[in-house]
């Protein structure tokens, strides 16, 4: 924790902090957001970045089919569904616009967003090490990859990740697969189940006592002492950046197939629970190269874990945490339970996002219940995180205009996976919510 004269002038110099540190949830817009056709430059990634990952996860689609029964029906495609809420809409009082969900909470393989950032990752390591080694050659059948021999090729390398849970998942569990050998070191947050599933399919699994910057740093450090092991670095890798993009354009076709108009008449309001920021980073990059300046992404964070928030908010990006103000980063959602945001994220996003919100862990609840009494639809509390971001679009003055024909997108970020004995205590829990304040 800072010195409390140097927490002092930071309140002083952004009265923000001081709201932050009270722990009530809040939002703030973004004065820095600047048009698409010029921020996207900040990235320094670009589309043919983001349509050269489309087609790696393409040649792998053989490959995923093949190694993994639950992709065959979409021959070998990791992606989920967009459905409409129309229930959950009048249950959150939205007059105006329609209320959708993206559904990553039912991705295949790892039953989260990180389905796509992680698995395209090690995808791309496996597909570097066997071009390298003759294993592969332009225009083969990757389903080769799933041969005992090339399996022991990659049991030769290690892979290693820090994770709150859910990119551990799919890490360790697409790791696995192809034979590599694969370490996750886990925070205090994550959560029992994960860390079974994990070792379950043959991941090696270290628990840290401690929060997901020291777990990260521990990953960090394996790889740099094995020059056979990949380090997944969930705070500045690239390739897990372009795997979240190509989200973007895949979407656009889901709404065009849907008939769901994006435009400047039909904007579309996007909200992405952010923890460490990669996944939601990510998304918004490939949702602004898809549709300009007609979305507008909010990221939605807990009140005990700010730290994009507060990252960007200062220009401070990684050089402060939550912690160092005097924030816990103790929340229910352990996918967002990061006290330090990446800034790669911060600083290549910082004028595309149009703004920021928190949520209490008893609003999660709250949410997590209602959603899955309007719409049978269960969720982990990380994942319906960006419900708590659609009160302060609405009352924004500045989004009055379109409001009635927006279209407002909740990204669900996980759950499928959650044991079912955990998902119940989930919901009940927030049910006992509901009903108290309705008492």
């Amino acid at each position: 924790m800072l010195p409390t004269s140097a927490i002092a002038a930071l309140c002083e110099k952004f009265p923000l902090i001081t709201e932050l540190m009270a722990l009530q949830p809040l939002s703030w817009f973004n004065p820095r957001i600047a048009p698409a056709a010029e921020a996207l430059h900040d990235v320094g990634l670009t589309a043919d970045d983001v349509a050269d990952a489309s087609a790696r996860l393409a040649r792998f689609a053989p490959y995923l089919a093949k190694a993994f029964p639950e992709t065959q029906a979409s021959g070998g495609v990791i992606e989920s569904p967009v459905v409409p809420l129309p229930v959950m809409q009048a249950a959150l009082r939205m007059t105006s616009g329609q209320l959708w969900l993206k559904q990553d909470s039912h991705l295949p393989i790892s039953g989260s967003i990180k389905a796509r950032g992680g698995i395209y990752e090690v995808l791309k390591h496996a597909e570097t090490l066997a071009l390298d080694a003759g294993l592969l050659k332009e225009g083969d059948d990757y389903s080769v990859l799933a041969s005992d021999a090339v399996r022991a090729f990659f049991g030769q390398y290690a892979i290693a990740v820090g994770s709150t849970g859910n990119l551990g998942l799919s890490i360790g569990i697409m790791s696995a697969r192809l034979g590599f050998r694969a370490t996750v070191h886990m925070s205090a947050d994550a959560r029992q189940w994960k860390k079974d599933k994990l070792r379950s399919h043959g991941v090696t699994v270290v628990e840290y006592a401690t929060d997901y910057s020291v777990a990260v740093e521990a990953g960090r450090r394996q790889a740099e002492n094995d020059p056979t092991c990949h380090f997944v670095d969930d705070e500045n890798s690239h390739d897990l950046f372009l795997g979240y993009a190509v989200a973007g354009q895949r979407l656009k076709a889901q709404f065009a197939a849907s008939g769901v108009a994006v435009d400047a008449q039909h904007p579309l309001f996007v909200y992405l629970p952010c923890g460490v920021g990669g996944g939601p980073g990510g998304v918004a990059f490939g949702l602004k190269l898809a549709f300009g300046d007609a979305v507008h992404c909010i990221f939605v964070e807990p009140t005990h874990s700010p730290c994009m928030l507060l990252g960007v908010h200062t220009g401070l990006h990684e050089g402060i945490s939550v912690q160092e103000i005097g924030i816990d980063n103790v929340t229910a959602a352990d996918g967002l339970a990061v006290g330090r945001p990446s800034g790669f994220v911060g600083r290549a996003m910082q004028r595309l996002i149009d703004g920021y919100a928190t949520v209490t862990d008893e609003e999660l609840y709250r949410l997590l219940a209602t959603l899955e009494q309007t719409q049978g639809l269960r969720l982990e509390p990380s994942a319906v995180a960006g419900f708590a971001g659609i009160p302060p679009v609405l009352a924004a003055p500045q989004y009055q205009q379109h409001l009635e024909t927006a279209t407002h997108l909740v990204w669900g970020t996980g759950g499928s996976m959650v044991p079912e004995q955990e998902m119940t205590a989930y919901v009940a829990r927030g049910r006992a919510l509901l009903a108290a304040g309705a008492a």
